[in-house]
C-alpha cells in the first residue's frame, strides 16, 4: 500500500464511520478498487482516527462523564449510588454507556472468527447489508420524533441501542446508523441519538484496537507511512463528517443516505453475483 492509497482509505474510513453508510462496507470496496489486500488490523488502525475526531469533537462530555463516573464509583463505596445516579444525568450517562458496549463485547469475542470469514468473503455479503442500512434507515425516518434526551435516558434505551451496535459488527450495517435508528424507535431526540451513537462508538472502537495491537503492529512494518497519514486522514475527514450528520439530523432528513445504501448496495450485489467485481 502507498502513501496515496493510505489516505484515499483513511478519507473513506473517516467520513464512513459516522456517516451511516457503513464503514466496514467501504473499506472493503476501497480494498478492492484499490486493488490492495484488506486487513482487519489495518482498518482497526484507521478506527483510531476516527477514534481520535470523537474524543475531540465531545471532549466536555467525555470530561463529564468521566468525572462523574468517578465520583458514582465513590458513592458505591459510601452507599449511595443510587442517590447519586439518579441526581446527576452524566453519571447514568457514563453507566448508560458501558452497558450498551456489552453486547458488541460479547459478539466480538464469541463470533470473532466468523465475522472475519464474512469480511473475507463475496462482495454480495456487504451489499445485501448496505442495503438493509438503507432501509433500516428509510423506515426510522418515518416514525415522529421522539423527546427522551439525556435527562430522560433509561437503561432500556441505551441497552437497545446497544443491541444495534452488536448487530453492527455485521460487514455492510452500518454502526452509526443502525445505534442512531435504534434510538428513533425507542423514542430518543434525533441529535441526542446521534450524540449517543458517537459516544457509544469510544469504547467499541477502543476495544478492537486493543484486541488487535499485534497485527497491527505486524502490518506498520512495512507500511507505516500509508497507516500514519491514513489515521490522520481519518481524524479529519471523521470530525467534519461529526459536525455535517449533527447539522443534517436536526434540520433535515436521512432520507439520502437511505437512498445512496440501497444504490450502491444493489449495484455492488448484482455486479458481485454477476462477477463483475
Amino acid at each position: 500500500m502507498d502513501i496515496i492509497q493510505g489516505i484515499i482509505i483513511g478519507i473513506v474510513q473517516g467520513l464512513t464511520e459516522f456517516l451511516p453508510v457503513s464503514s466496514s462496507a467501504h473499506l472493503i470496496f476501497a480494498h478492492n478498487l484499490l486493488g490492495v489486500e484488506s486487513s482487519l488490523a489495518f482498518s482497526t488502525f484507521l478506527h483510531l482516527g476516527s477514534l481520535l475526531a470523537v474524543l475531540i469533537f465531545f471532549r466536555a462530555d467525555i470530561y463529564k462523564m468521566l468525572r462523574a463516573w468517578l465520583l458514582s464509583v465513590g458513592d458505591i463505596l459510601q452507599h449511595r449510588f443510587k442517590e447519586g445516579f439518579y441526581s446527576d444525568p452524566y453519571k447514568r450517562l457514563a453507566w448508560y454507556v458501558i452497558l450498551a458496549t456489552i453486547p458488541v463485547g460479547i459478539v466480538g469475542v464469541l463470533f470473532e472468527s466468523q465475522v472475519d470469514a464474512l469480511f473475507a468473503g463475496a462482495l454480495y455479503v456487504p451489499g445485501f447489508f448496505l442495503f438493509v442500512t438503507g432501509t433500516i434507515l428509510y423506515l426510522s425516518q418515518r416514525m415522529a420524533s421522539g423527546q427522551i434526551d439525556m435527562s430522560h435516558m433509561g437503561w432500556f434505551q441505551s441497552l437497545f441501542m446497544g443491541l444495534g451496535q452488536a448487530c453492527a459488527i455485521m460487514p455492510g450495517l452500518s454502526r452509526s446508523g443502525t445505534t442512531i435508528a435504534a434510538g428513533l424507535v425507542m423514542g430518543l431526540d434525533k441529535e441526542f441519538a446521534a450524540k449517543f451513537s458517537f459516544i457509544l462508538s469510544i469504547p467499541a472502537i477502543f476495544g478492537a484496537f486493543i484486541l488487535q495491537l499485534k497485527d497491527i503492529g505486524l502490518s506498520m512494518s512495512g507500511d507505516g507511512a500509508a497507516i500514519i497519514l491514513g489515521f490522520i486522514a481519518a481524524f479529519i475527514s471523521g470530525y467534519f463528517a461529526i459536525k455535517w450528520l449533527l447539522d443534517l439530523i436536526q434540520n433535515k432528513s436521512l432520507d439520502i443516505f437511505s437512498y445512496y445504501c440501497w444504490i450502491v448496495g444493489i449495484v455492488v450485489f448484482m455486479g458481485s453475483i454477476a462477477h463483475i467485481f
